[in-house]
């Protein structure tokens, strides 16, 4: 895992087919050179900043290597005909949550990210592919793709390089992360270590420190389908 040729893509907010809400989760390819700062790429929008968004979400990135299993599983659906489909701001081929880590520290165009989180899934995907569990099917696939956080703004390019600069954690991959919030889910011991991995986003270290003291699982009822 070292260099790999990056897909740009930006959007903005606009009606959510199938519904009244407004969403950013249509992307584009960008053909021109773009600003990155520590809240995202210049131009680029989120409908509901409350959880989109931020400085510990500032950049999604989906592994283009999930298209061709999504397309195995739900055929040529519309979404799937190109980069973009599940929100991304970046995309390439040959790293996926198996290899990537939390704390893994990249420099993009002349920008520096570092891996802050996954992608938990909402409702929204639902509406994007017209399919009434698709955020479910992300989630439970563990083919949901990762936020950065910027460590030092830049600017990045179509076509720039995703090229490995530190490891921090390198055993917490994002498959590991996953498996143990939603498939190993009451796994204590990993449990502990996520809530005391530090290069974490803190909302996800929280899941953690509140499983331990509750020994429940949370509700996933409104994020995935919109319902409380």
């Amino acid at each position: 895992m070292t260099v790999f040729p990056i897909t740009l893509l930006t959007g903005p907010v606009a009606p959510l087919a199938g519904s009244e809400a407004r969403s950013g989760i249509v992307k584009t390819r960008v053909v021109r050179p773009l600003a990155l700062g520590p809240e995202g790429f210049e131009g680029d929008e989120q409908a509901d900043r409350r959880v989109h968004g931020g400085i510990e979400k500032a950049v999604h990135h989906y592994p283009q290597d999930h298209y061709a299993e999504w397309r195995a599983d739900l055929g040529a659906l519309p979404p799937l005909a190109a980069p973009g489909g599940f929100g991304e701001n970046i995309a390439t081929a040959g790293l996926t949550e198996a290899e990537v880590a939390v704390g893994d520290t990249f420099r993009l165009g002349s920008a520096l990210v570092q891996v802050s989180q996954g992608r938990q899934p909402c409702w929204k995907l639902n509406h994007r592919f017209g399919l009434p569990d698709m955020a479910r099917r992300v989630q439970a696939t563990g083919r949901t793709g990762w936020y950065y956080r910027v460590l030092r703004p830049g600017t990045v390019a179509p076509g720039d390089r995703l090229e490995l600069f530190d490891r921090l954690a390198p055993d917490w991959t994002l498959r590991r992360l996953w498996h143990a919030l939603y498939v190993d889910r009451m796994n204590l011991g990993e449990l502990e270590g996520i809530a005391a991995l530090d290069v974490l986003a803190e909302g996800w270290r929280k899941y953690a420190v509140r499983r331990l003291d509750s020994r429940r699982v949370e509700d996933w009822s409104a994020r995935l389908d919109g319902t409380a």
